[in-house]
């Protein structure tokens, strides 16, 4: 069998990406304000097929620059981010008490966990500290594999139980954030765990 090149993703995103490359900035630009709009109110996930294709455009729009010479008027309900200056559109990953919420565009820190809205810090951090204890299994050292009678088993529960933390993320959670933010996305998958977004009944 041929090998596969270890940034075969990398690749295959960047094949991807030379459909919105060959775009002018105006379409660009266009194109982005118009698929935002569609996002409002909605808790998307981050593997989501229209995601996708914003996430790269936005990366080009990123390195074009593109929001910074105001081509296209984003919808009103979007505020400007700080690490940017594109439309605020925040990721919800599971490091969000180091991290806080991740800008789409740039891949900053777009709001420090400090920063979200006092109401929702608790259940977040709750959140947080149940799902790093099941994600740290992936991670377990020898010592703490030889700790339990089988380690795959363990694991195989880890991912279930990780499964079902991204699930109420996405429904018990991440809902409240639309009173903040006109949208925002949830990384629903863990490599660690080979927990895949399919994998996550919502």
């Amino acid at each position: 069998m041929e090998d596969r090149p270890e940034n075969e993703t990398d690749r295959l995103w960047q094949e991807y990406s030379r459909v919105f490359a060959s775009w002018d900035e105006l379409t660009l630009a266009r194109w982005m304000a118009q698929t935002l709009s569609q996002f409002e109110g909605q808790v998307m996930r981050y593997s989501h097929p229209l995601m996708g294709s914003y996430r790269i455009a936005a990366a080009q729009a990123n390195d074009r620059g593109t929001w910074l010479k105001r081509l296209a008027n984003a919808p009103s309900a979007y505020v400007e981010a700080e690490c940017c200056r594109a439309p605020l559109l925040p990721l919800f990953t599971r490091d969000v008490l180091e991290a806080g919420l991740i800008c789409v565009h740039c891949g900053a820190t777009a709001v420090a966990f400090d920063a979200i809205d006092a109401e929702l810090r608790p259940k977040i951090q709750q959140w947080a500290a149940d799902y790093e204890t099941v994600h740290h299994v992936a991670h377990w050292d020898d010592r703490e594999q030889a700790g339990v009678a089988d380690y795959d088993k363990a694991y195989e529960a880890a991912a279930t139980q990780a499964e079902v933390l991204l699930a109420t993320a996405a429904v018990k959670i991440l809902p409240a954030f639309l009173d903040h933010f006109p949208a925002i996305a949830w990384e629903d998958q863990d490599e660690c765990l080979e927990v895949l977004p399919q994998d996550i009944e919502l």
